[in-house]
């Protein structure tokens, strides 16, 4: 009698809609897993369309190709003799689900509909489907007439059930499952499921990943068990990222690790696990089984020989830093950006500031994590068959280009801070002067109104003030995007650039950049990262990659560079202009998203959280300010850039932080209580 088995798990980097591609990648990873000596083969959420369809699961074309790939699947010989786990929606009595399709030998075993959604932050699940919410209950699902073709069936068991297998039994979750209080591995673990496989679209962000790690662990620490955890990988053309971590635990241990981030396509992690150490470990505790309803196959996981295959141990996993996660999560993201978006490279505005700088560095390391990897891709996008990159730096100069925008507000300081950077990194550099084009659009409004606005240090007013800054900032965009599409047609090389924005998630919350200004780009890879973090990630780019000018930036207070210089020197800093630090700044952002708290509920907190730096007054004067500057400024997050998700307190409009953005700026009953408050106290 076989006791031990071999399973496998992996990460693809499936994109929504690449049906053939995504096909490709499914049966190369069932290939590498048979070579390894699986019998079981699970994959990722939704690998057969791509977890980030949207809309396009409302389109029968979407079910149509589905089963199309799976009647492909079904066929081919790779696919045989491995029981085969695979992700795609299923229509079911008119109602759509996201589904688990088990098959082996050209027939399908079952179909296991998700019982509970991911429905908050960047997943809307409840929009396209439905969750199976009837427990235990299992219905005959009748196969489109080109699947009947191919299995020779007319139904197969849809629902709530798991696969019995000749040697142990085979339970599923899938993705937020796990997350949830009610997991279904709990009551597949009572009625003696020995493998739970879990089915993911886990997206990236900074610090999530031990969670992650430490729900499969504990999965399987209460009752024993073996989990396999599959994930997606990439940017399946969305915001967010999926970052892999592909894992195998046993009885709370992790004894199989896949990698966080990785260019590779597909990634498979098998493991050999004994299924005696289940039941041993199960042999003391008391269960209390609700039974499953079992589908049996004439199949085994084990072979009656395996006494000498060597079983899996116990591993430690090995954490990224949040530094290492900011330099290899967003340069993952730009390079699927890159290669599937048909552009010849990235064009970014370097202001020679902590933002800029940091979108300048993580495109440097994505060209130290690409440079080898990926040499088809790289010489695709390049443009040359045979180029052969020597360094991270010469990829650097052919994909990525630098430019500085001075005006008379500039400051020679942040032109060289700019020039040094790109100089380190290799990036084509670009100086420009905006001047001329600022005086042209002036001369044009002076032309029909007669007036000249002036700064206030000049005598002029606020509304001035602030208008003559938003014409550099917004000619800034305009000779971005110009350069961004013929700065290689007048070097003589072919294709156009994407335009990277730098603007962080701090400066998102209160609204400090102008619309329609260099933040209005193409990509952003550091829209979701705090300054405090990003400040972080500097440093550990001087020492990880050298890049020494990091130095002298990071030194420099932050400033937008976009009023009169004083004898020479910045007399604005971003800081002042926004009444608030970004370390304040972080610590508000969390307790407005995550802790879900209004103006009065955060200065309840607040005013302990600070109270050995600020008086109740002077906390109740931020709160205030902060809500007003983010009412006031909301409306920008409507245009905002697609931005890289890395913070889980991101204001993004278009999908993680849904609300209006037409306030009463004022906030007058909200406000009122806190000014009561403060009353009571002084």
């Amino acid at each position: 009698m076989g006791r031990k088995v071999t399973l496998a798990t992996c990460s693809l980097n499936q994109w929504s809609l690449d049906f053939e591609g995504n096909l490709d990648r499914i049966l190369k990873s069932v290939e590498i897993a048979k070579t390894q000596g699986a019998k079981y083969r699970l994959g990722p959420e939704l690998e057969i369309c791509g977890y980030g369809c949207a809309d396009h699961f409302y389109e029968s074309d979407t079910l149509l190709h589905s089963f199309q790939v799976l009647r492909m699947l079904l066929e081919s010989p790779i696919t045989q003799d491995i029981i085969c786990d695979v992700g795609m929606p299923v229509m079911h009595h008119n109602v759509r689900y996201n589904c688990r399709v088990l098959f082996l030998n050209r027939k399908i075993l079952l179909i296991r509909p998700k019982m509970l959604m991911a429905n908050h932050g960047n997943y809307r699940e409840l929009r396209w489907f439905s969750p199976w919410n009837q427990l235990r209950k299992v219905e005959e699902y009748f196969l489109p007439r080109m699947i009947q073709e191919v299995t020779g069936q007319e139904t197969v068991p849809f629902g709530d059930c798991v696969l019995s297998t000749k040697d142990t039994c085979i339970g599923t979750e899938m993705c937020a499952e796990l997350w949830n209080p009610r997991s279904p591995h709990i009551q597949l673990g009572l009625d003696g499921v020995e493998i739970f496989t879990n089915s993911s679209a886990s997206h990236h962000e900074l610090r999530k990943a031990d969670q992650r790690v430490n729900l499969v662990k504990s999965a399987t620490t209460k009752s024993g068990g073996i989990y396999l955890y599959a994930n997606q990988r990439g940017c399946d053309g969305d915001r967010v990222y999926y970052d892999g971590c592909a894992m195998v635990a046993i009885n709370g241990d992790i004894v199989a690790q896949g990698a966080q981030f990785s260019l590779n396509d597909v990634e498979v992690i098998t493991a050999t696990v004994d299924l005696e150490d289940v039941r041993s470990y199960r042999g003391e505790l008391c269960h209390e089984p609700k039974p499953c309803h079992r589908v049996k196959v004439d199949f085994s996981l084990s072979t009656d020989d395996d006494i000498y295959l060597p079983a899996h141990q116990p591993i430690t996993w090995l954490f990224h830093t949040p530094e290492e996660e900011i330099s290899l999560g967003p340069a993952c993201w730009l390079w699927d950006y890159l290669r599937r978006s048909g552009q010849a490279g990235f064009l970014l505005p370097l202001s020679g500031g902590v933002d800029s700088s940091s979108t300048a560095c993580i495109v440097n390391s994505m060209c130290v994590v690409s440079i080898f990897q990926v040499l088809e891709d790289v010489r695709r996008v390049v443009g040359e068959q045979s180029y052969y990159p020597q360094s991270p730096r010469d990829l650097c100069g052919h994909i990525f280009t630098t430019c500085y925008m001075a005006s008379e507000n500039s400051s020679s300081d942040t032109c060289n801070r700019a020039k040094d950077l790109s100089n380190q990194i290799g990036s084509t550099h670009i100086n420009i002067n905006i001047d001329i084009a600022v005086k042209g659009i002036l001369g044009i409004f002076s032309a029909v109104t007669g007036r000249w606005p002036q700064f206030q240090a000049n005598g002029g007013s606020q509304r001035e003030n602030l208008a003559l800054q938003n014409i550099q900032a917004r000619v800034r965009m305009l000779l971005a995007y110009l350069f961004a599409q013929l700065s290689l047609w007048a070097r003589g090389k072919p294709g156009g650039l994407l335009v990277l924005g730098s603007a962080n998630v701090d400066e998102s919350l209160t609204g400090y950049f102008t619309k329609y200004d260099c933040s209005s780009a193409d990509i952003n890879p550091i829209g979701g990262i705090s300054k405090t973090d990003l400040k972080s990630f500097l440093l550990y780019c001087v020492e990880h990659f050298q890049l020494t000018a990091l130095r002298g930036i990071l030194a420099a207070p932050p400033t937008a560079e976009l009023e009169p210089l004083t004898d020479g020197q910045v007399s604005q800093t971003d800081e002042a202009d926004m009444g608030m630090t970004y370390s304040e700044l972080s610590v508000i952002g969390r307790l407005r998203k995550i802790s879900k708290c209004g103006p009065f509920s955060m200065f309840c907190k607040l005013i302990h959280m600070w109270k050995d730096a600020l008086s109740p007054t002077e906390v109740a004067q931020k709160v205030k300010h902060f809500f007003r500057m983010y009412s006031i400024n909301r409306h920008k997050m409507t245009t905002v850039t697609p931005s890289y998700h890395a913070e889980s307190y991101s204001p993004d409009d278009n999908r993680f932080d849904l609300r209006p953005f037409l306030y009463n700026t004022r906030w007058t009953w909200q406000f009122r209580c806190i000014d009561n408050q403060v009353t009571i106290k002084t």
